[in-house]
């Protein structure tokens, strides 16, 4: 077998992973770069992102203002020196994917275009159109392809994270989709880019590929997983496909109508209307609902996004994609009809426990993007941080794993190749050698279903507990998947039945966190404690698996300038 050497092995192979592959290589042009994929990165769902990527550029912003407005929007969970780090790093990431080819939009002056998002204080979220993530992923990529030291892993998936006799990261456990053959990729640091986990949901803007395997694969390898219960819903998604519209929709200027004919946020957030932060807006569709004020439909209630005024020019030049993907999808031409929407699961400000170098606990291992947890997003995440923030963090863990791996030896690819074999044996006796007669769709279904009624825009105990005995179960269903497809090339059934286990993963993270939080703070809202209580939960929850429930520990916020106060718009 022709056994791979690298230095740098990177799981995830979307924006975050291609910014830290080529910040490894920029460093040093003469390492190894492994880049494992489950699709080809084009594939990856960065290139999903619509809006816009933030940044202070202009002259009438600060980096403070930057930082204030993604600390209050955080509802002051964020660790404050990482959001520091992040703003005064953004403006350059943003000016070299430029530089790349990102076709940045501009005004008519010149200058990079920027635009109003959700929670920010001035228009800061720079934009190539409505196609940002295509336009960024697709530079990123391009750009990889100069270095002939990266190697790609395309239609891989990794399924164990590998540690050595000290416990250090020296690798993963991978199958090659195309033939069925699991291989040990050895490596001397790994970084996990695999984003986040929204699948867990019914209704979710997240591609099917999204199922938390590298949370998971960290998680199993002994890394907490870090702030789980805050899971983002973004205001405006399709009915019956959760495909996103923008928010630089709103942001352009559209209004959301309720079925009374009115801009119903001017009693929920009067100075800040469609331009609230995400969990804001995303509460007031529940009360509406609750009220009798929204429209029924076949794939339950919505509000309306209303465009009309902004004319068939703006739509055309600014959010075109809103326009073709209302039409395609709906029927709806945006210029002369209002669209429908509500609330959809978009994000996971949660994820693998990083502090600011993206290192985690476990040595040699890294995480960057959605998939980790640097703290930067706290309780919410404002809208168009979340392409920026890839792009810096990405590009530090790349830098600080390449210090990493010059200081440590190669692994031992014998001891490695013996783990990929247990692997291997593991994954034949949970699904080949298994007489089970449950079935991937049925359990993934009730785990949709149930974290839905337990852990959605608005929680309970009395839900959450239900929801945490409910996963319990389907736990020991998992036990008993069937897979039928004994073949080896392509073999998708397996790879929906250990995506299933991922998600399983992920779902009891979120809910065990959010049971034990006994507050409402950004996107986790408690019917039954309606306020924040900084006195006791102005800190981090870290979710360590066991054998049994997970155990949830925590951990301080960062406050270096900002004290928190009371979060209002």
């Amino acid at each position: 077998m022709n056994v791979p050497n690298h230095d740098i092995l990177i799981v995830g192979g979307g924006g975050a992973g291609l910014r830290a592959a080529i910040a490894a290589v920029e460093l040093d042009p003469n390492l190894s770069v492994g880049l494992v994929s489950k699709v080809y990165p084009m594939r990856s769902h960065t290139v999903s992102a619509e809006g816009g990527s933030a940044a202070v550029i202009r002259d009438d912003d600060s980096f403070d203002g930057h930082a204030f407005d993604t600390i209050k929007g955080s509802d002051f969970l964020a660790d404050q020196d990482v959001v520091e780090i992040f703003v005064k790093e953004a403006r350059d990431e943003l000016i070299q994917l430029e530089h790349w080819g990102c076709p940045w939009s501009r005004d008519d002056d010149g200058r990079i275009s920027v635009r109003a998002f959700g929670g920010m204080s001035v228009k800061r979220t720079l934009y190539a159109a409505d196609k940002t993530g295509f336009h960024m992923l697709h530079a990123l990529f391009q750009t990889s392809l100069k270095y002939d030291r990266i190697h790609r892993y395309d239609e891989w998936f990794g399924t164990r994270l590998l540690l050595d006799d000290n416990g250090a990261a020296c690798g993963v456990a991978a199958i090659n989709v195309r033939s069925g053959a699991m291989q040990a990729i050895p490596a001397k640091a790994v970084i996990i880019c695999t984003g986040g986990g929204g699948r867990i949901f019914p209704f979710t803007t997240n591609a099917a590929i999204k199922t938390g395997d590298g949370m998971s694969m960290a998680y199993r390898a002994g890394c907490p997983l870090k702030d789980m219960e805050f899971v983002q819903y973004h205001p405006t998604g399709l009915p019956g496909t959760g495909i996103l519209m923008t928010e630089a929709s709103r942001g352009e200027g559209g209004y959301l109508i309720n079925n009374k004919g009115d801009r119903y946020l001017s009693e929920y957030l009067p100075d800040k209307m469609e331009l609230g932060p995400r969990d804001m807006v995303s509460r007031a569709f529940v009360h509406e609902e609750r009220a009798g004020r929204v429209f029924s439909g076949p794939y339950g209630t919505y509000v309306h996004l209303d465009l009309r005024h902004l004319g068939e020019k703006k739509i055309d030049e600014r959010i075109p994609f809103v326009r073709e993907l209302t039409k395609n999808y709906v029927g709806i031409d945006p210029v002369y009809e209002p669209v429908p929407v509500r609330p959809v699961v978009h994000y996971m400000m949660g994820g693998i426990h990083t502090d600011i170098t993206t290192a985690t606990p476990i040595p040699g291992l890294y995480a960057a993007g959605e998939t980790a947890c640097v703290t930067m997003n706290g309780a919410n995440r404002l809208g168009s941080n979340s392409l920026s923030e890839l792009l810096v963090f990405g590009a530090r863990a790349g830098q600080y794993a390449v210090e990493y791996a010059s200081e440590v030896n190669p692994p031992s690819y014998d001891s490695l190749e013996k783990m990929a074999a247990d692997e291997w044996q593991r994954i034949e006796n949970a699904f080949f050698k298994n007489e089970g007669s449950e079935r991937i769709a049925d359990i993934r279904t009730d785990l949709q279903k149930t974290m839905e009624q337990g852990a959605g825009i608005y929680r309970e105990q009395e839900s959450l507990e239900a929801t945490c005995a409910e996963l319990l179960k389907l736990k020991e269903r998992y036990t008993r998947v069937q897979v039928d497809d004994n073949s080896s090339v392509f073999n998708t059934e397996l790879t929906a039945a250990l995506e299933l286990g991922s998600l399983l993963d992920v779902a009891e993270t979120v809910a065990h966190s959010a049971l034990l939080r006994r507050e409402s703070r950004g996107s986790h809202s408690r019917m039954d404690y309606e306020e924040r209580d900084d006195e006791n939960f102005l800190c981090h929850s870290l979710a360590y698996r066991t054998d049994g429930d997970p155990r949830i520990e925590y951990q301080d916020v960062v406050i270096t300038r900002w004290q928190p106060q009371e979060r209002t718009y």
